[in-house]
């Protein structure tokens, strides 16, 4: 089989198991198999496929056929301009979040060496990215995932910023309190799960099923991982600092009672579908 041919038999099948941005996939999955890249698909059209890049192309495509997600079929995902390395253990970076990234950045713009925190990182994408883009920036970075946090590691060696990302195991920040960052910090940030318990269901079966619980179960009203953050952000930011965290756009209205009891400065950015997707809290 020949690579426009093998590519025409991949779009179609995966148009006829309803995979959404089949046409795409289809490209990506056999520059897989075959050892190339998306140019290399079409550069290489008349090309012979071996036998054992057509076994992994059916490989792959009978996987993402199931519903695997195509982000863990190739081990990356991309986020900010980069690529980074993702597992079942961790949940695939969204584009929505980069408006907490690029948020973040602004915010940051007039620091030379802020202190930053981040609370389940995950992949790492957040941290890695605000190293890379703000050279000054010191991040810690925590999990209670101990693989997660290896997928994190692996991430920063490969953007070269891991000098400056400290990765801790504990929940939210909790492992900050025995480095003497208290009142320190310029700007904490958190895409924590905050999936309600009971819609977790009812998502798609790519991430219901392939992606991990911890880190989409965010409790009855999915803001519970949230109600602890929230004082321990207060307790580590300067007065001045910020706390951003990403939401599900129907818990707005639910946000100014996780900050009552303390002089929080609360504003709500909208992603680029206009949805409310992340709380900017300044600490006052």
């Amino acid at each position: 089989m020949r690579m426009a041919e093998a590519l025409a038999t991949a779009r179609a099948f995966l148009r006829q198991r309803g995979v959404p941005g089949a046409a795409l996939e289809a490209e990506l999955l056999l520059a897989r198999a075959a050892g190339t890249d998306r140019v290399g698909v079409y550069r290489e059209a008349q090309r012979v496929l071996l036998p054992a890049e057509e076994e992994k192309l059916w490989e792959l495509l009978r996987r993402r056929a199931d519903g695997e997600p195509v982000a863990y079929l190739l081990g990356e995902k991309e986020f900010m301009g980069l690529s980074f390395a993702v597992t079942p253990d961790v949940l695939i970076p969204r584009p929505e979040t980069e408006l907490l990234v690029e948020t973040a950045l602004l915010l940051l713009e007039g620091e030379r060496e802020p202190l930053v925190a981040e609370a389940g990182t995950g992949s790492g994408c957040i941290a890695v990215s605000l190293a890379r883009y703000h050279p000054g920036a010191v991040v810690y970075a925590t999990d209670i995932s101990p693989p997660a946090l290896e997928v994190a590691a692996q991430n920063a060696r490969r953007h070269g910023v891991e000098g400056r990302v400290r990765f801790l195991a504990g929940d939210l920040l909790t492992p900050l309190y025995t480095l003497g960052l208290s009142g320190r910090l310029s700007l904490v940030a958190a895409n924590l799960p905050y999936v309600p318990r009971g819609e977790i269901p009812q998502l798609p079966v790519e991430v219901s099923r392939y992606e991990p619980l911890v880190a989409l179960d965010g409790g009855e009203d999915g803001l519970d991982l949230y109600r602890r953050l929230v004082p321990q952000a207060w307790e580590f930011l300067r007065p001045g600092g910020y706390l951003l965290v990403e939401i599900s756009p129907p818990q707005a209205g639910s946000v100014p009672a996780l900050f009552a009891g303390a002089a929080w400065q609360l504003s709500i950015k909208t992603d680029l579908a206009g949805r409310e997707r992340l709380v900017v809290a300044r600490k006052g």
